[in-house]
């Protein structure tokens, strides 16, 4: 009776552990398997950065890019011989080639420690967080178990991803649908204290905003003036300005003082400060470091777990580039 008791408990056990989801992220995930992994990608995003700051921009914005799309699975990263896959969309053309390389190396570091074992959806996720830290911005413990997604296509791309003209109410929902909600949103946004921008993606903005203003009358207009002497009409699409004119190469609160300022470079920047709705939490950012730095890491950790694959999905690519043969 007591055998058949005990058989009784542990098949129970086993199913309530399936019904958790066996592959559920945790901080803690390679402690056996890979214990040294956020060592190795820490090592090598700090060894890439040191040879270009771009590094930092790069990754971090990969990881938005991928996560926004199939989750965050690693899918950007696929390169198609056929030009059709994720990182081959509209949206993510302008992605820089320093953010995969980033990966790449951290992936090749990691495999030679731990063979098979440590997914490039976690190793991507580790790098955006490292990134975040070496530019000034807070540390966090990111949450690991991922698997790589087998998906990867241009033509699922479109309408996941905010564009630069968005308003809140658009922001608020592209955001929802990954649940993440209107402070995230902002604080994500905040990323944009980093990084650099392509003259087209706010051209509007200084030459053809409305038909009553050439120039949006948002922007402060000596900010307005600097734009259009980087960005002159039809302008070399290649053209790239930093998103932050004052303290470009750190992460800090300063992207929020510039909203303030009327200095924010999209138009879906600036409407944070504009729209009533969004503007004390901008002004508190702008204000408060530590606000900001906090909001900024509980929005990052809820990001990593947009539509993960975890135990038996998906599968553990060898090469981040290509999915396993």
């Amino acid at each position: 009776m007591e055998g058949y008791w005990r058989r009784g408990m542990l098949l129970l056990m086993v199913v309530m552990i399936m019904q958790r989801g066996e592959g559920q992220l945790a901080e803690n995930f390679y402690r056996v398997t890979c214990p040294n992994v956020e060592s190795i990608v820490r090592q090598v995003v700090s060894t890439k950065i040191s040879q270009t700051f771009t590094t930092i921009p790069a990754t971090l914005r990969i990881f938005f890019h991928d996560c926004f799309v199939e989750g965050c699975d690693a899918s950007v990263l696929i390169t198609s011989p056929n030009g059709d896959a994720e990182k081959d969309a509209e949206d993510n053309i302008s992605l820089a080639g320093d953010g995969f390389d980033t990966v790449f190396k951290a992936k090749q570091a990691v495999e030679a420690a731990c063979p098979g074992t440590v997914s490039c959806a976690d190793i991507l996720t580790i790098a955006a967080r490292d990134v975040v830290v070496l530019a000034g911005g807070p540390s966090f413990n990111v949450e690991l178990g991922r698997r790589d997604g087998l998906i990867s296509k241009a033509s699922r791309v479109a309408g996941n991803l905010p564009e630069p003209t968005f308003n809140l109410d658009q922001l608020n929902s592209n955001f929802a649908k990954n649940n993440l909600n209107q402070i995230d949103m902002i604080a994500l946004s905040g990323a944009h204290t980093l990084g650099f921008s392509h003259c087209d993606r706010f051209a509007t903005r200084l030459y053809s905003f409305s038909s009553s203003s050439t120039v949006d009358p948002s922007l402060d207009p000596e900010y307005a003036k600097q734009l259009m002497d980087a960005c002159p009409r039809n302008v070399d699409p290649r053209i790239a300005i930093d998103m932050d004119p004052v303290t470009p190469r750190a992460f800090d609160n300063v992207y929020y003082q510039n909203l303030v300022a009327g200095k924010g470079l999209f138009t879906s920047d600036e409407v944070l400060f504009s729209d009533p709705a969004s503007q004390p939490t901008v002004n508190d950012f702008a204000r408060s470091p530590g606000d900001f730095n906090g909001a900024f890491a509980t929005a990052m950790i809820k990001l990593g777990r947009v539509g993960v694959k975890t135990g038996n999905q998906g599968e553990i690519r060898l090469d981040c580039a290509a999915f396993n043969s």
